[in-house]
Formats: C-alpha cells, structure tokens, sequence
C-alpha cells in the first residue's frame, strides 16, 4: 500500500565521513514525511492536509498518521489546548483518504457525511512546544457498495497522542458518482450557477461571544431572538470554503454548531468535549440556514448538554448534541 514516508536524499554531506565515527549509509538515516496528497483528502491548500501518512493493520483495519501545528490560522489554540475541530477536520481528513486508497473511490467522486460523533479527553489537547503527533486506529465495519460499485462506509476511530488515547470517534459518509450527484442535486448541481446565488453575506455578532478574536471567523449572525442566529456563509474563508462548492460544507455546520454553543451558555461552554451530530439535507447557498440552540439538561459527568439545529425553508439540515467543558 502506498505510503507518504519518502527517504532522505543523498548530499555531498551526507555522503562526507565525519570525524571519529564511520560513514552514514542512507539506510541509516531517519525517513522524511510530508503530507498526502492533498487530493486525497479533497483539499485545494497544501497547508490544510493534516494527515502524514497511513498503512493496513489487518483485513479491515488501518493506521492513519497525522501531524497538528501548534497554531493554525482558523483552528486556534484556546487556554492551552487545541482546537476539537482539528480533531473532526482529521478525521474527515481521513475518512476521504480511506475512501480512495482502501475502497477505490475515484478521486471527483463527491464523499458525503451522514452523521459523525465523537470524545474526546481535553488534557490530551495540551499545546506543547512542538507539533502533535496523531495517531488515528480506524476500524471499517460494512463497506456499502451499489452493485460493484463502492455506495459508503461507516469507520470508527481510536486516536492516540504519543500513546495516549485521546478521543473516539464514528463517522458515516456516503459516495455517488458524478452523474448520480448531479441528478441528487438538480439545479443546485451546477456549481458556477450555485455560488452565482450565494447570499450576501450576512453582519457577524461580536466574535468574543463566540470565542473568535477576528470577525472573519464568526459563523453567526444576530437575529434579535434569543439562542437563535443566522448562519452567516463566507465562501471567501479560506480554510472552511478551502474550494468552491455547491452547498455548505460540513465543516461550517459543526463550526457552527460549537459557535452557538458558546453564544447561548459562555463560560459553561468553553470545549465542547463531545458532540454527536447528523447531516440531513444539504445546507443551499442562495437561502438563510437559521441555527437554534435547546438546552438539554447534563450528562452523567455533570457536563452541560446542548442541542443545536440548523434549518433552512423549515426543515432540519443539520442537528447536532454536544456536552461542553466548563472554562478555567
């Protein structure tokens, strides 16, 4: 199985004897690594492919690898921790990746989420002085095809830093071909046509209601109602309109989702630890999608849960429950 582990190059140094020791073979130096192809993981910017490297573990088992930085420019460190969302953008990362190199997806086949969860341990977030190095154990149970061609799949993930686990995590996506997408999506599928249609874009709230220090960032747009927003659709941002698509991504949906959560219960939401989440209908690009927050009591840990849905002409696009960690 392919792999993104290259070997060092040989240089005039390299191949120089150093005083008091004997010559270095290139057997003998440590692998170089460097991201995947960013076009498996459906991503424009080399800059935002997280993941380093991957190889099979067993029959339906695999090892993703994946490096954070210790900043990044929309998934922010907060209080000393990363960003969750680095971790849901790895694993969708990873989801895409496995969909090519382990059930032969082809490449412009769109993948599509049908509903994701996952926990995490917040102290494994820890920033420290270099990169995390990530480790995602994905097991693929059932495989959907349609006829012989591959339909979806559902993974689940154990992810470790340095050894230690630092969150599960389940995702389900679904794949069609071109043609079948296009047929699913009607008008919407055209994309030049579908961003022609795009809204303006709508006034953000404050970005320190919703734990943003820059405006371009905010995600929420006020209504003058209580817990309820407008989602406010930026397709100019660079990391979560990464590429020109025909509806709006995922990402924006969970972004949003942890956004409203800070507006609707500040400092009892600082990370939100756990969220699960389903993907209902696509999110259009030319209509208002209106995001409402509903309190839900506390998990077992005492952690605050929320509901948080996302509707557009009426109906749920995107509903999500997430239990959030209280800030220090």
């Amino acid at each position: 199985m392919a792999s993104a582990t290259l070997t060092a190059p040989s240089t005039a140094a390299d191949r120089r004897p150093a005083a008091g020791r004997e010559h270095r073979s290139l057997s003998d130096l440590p692998p170089l690594t460097t991201t995947v192809p960013r076009q498996y993981v459906h991503r424009s910017a080399a800059s935002e492919v997280f993941l380093t490297g991957w190889r099979r573990a067993g029959a339906d088992t695999w090892v993703v690898r994946a490096q954070w930085p210790r900043a990044h420019s929309f998934y922010r460190p907060v209080d000393g921790l990363h960003d969750p969302m680095l971790l849901v953008e790895t694993v969708r990362q990873a989801s895409i990746l496995l969909s090519h190199v382990a059930h032969g997806v082809p490449l412009d086949h769109p993948i599509i989420w049908q509903d994701l969860r996952y926990s995490l341990t917040p102290e494994a977030l820890r920033v420290t002085g270099s990169p995390a190095e990530v480790e995602l154990h994905i097991t693929d149970h059932g495989p959907l095809h349609r006829g012989r061609r591959p339909a979806g799949a559902r993974l689940r993930y154990r992810v470790l830093r340095g050894g230690t686990d630092l969150a599960t995590a389940e995702l389900h996506f679904s794949c069609h071909t071109p043609a079948v997408y296009r047929r699913l999506r009607g008008e919407y599928g055209d994309l030049q046509r579908a961003n022609a249609r795009t809204l303006a874009l709508a006034e953000p709230v404050a970005p320190r209601l919703v734990a943003r220090d820059r405006t371009g960032d905010v995600v929420l747009s006020p209504t003058g109602r209580a817990n309820r927003w407008q989602l406010r659709v930026n397709t100019a941002h660079p990391v979560l309109f990464d590429h020109p698509v025909d509806h709006a991504p995922g990402m924006l949906m969970v972004e949003a989702a942890r956004q409203a959560a800070h507006a609707a219960a500040g400092p009892a939401f600082a990370l939100p630890a756990a969220m699960e989440c389903s993907f209902h209908r696509y999110g259009e690009l030319d209509a208002p999608c209106w995001v409402e927050v509903t309190p839900a009591g506390h998990d077992a840990r005492h952690r605050l849960l929320l509901d948080i849905t996302v509707q557009q002409h009426g109906r749920p696009v995107f509903t999500a429950r997430t239990a959030g960690r209280p800030g220090r």
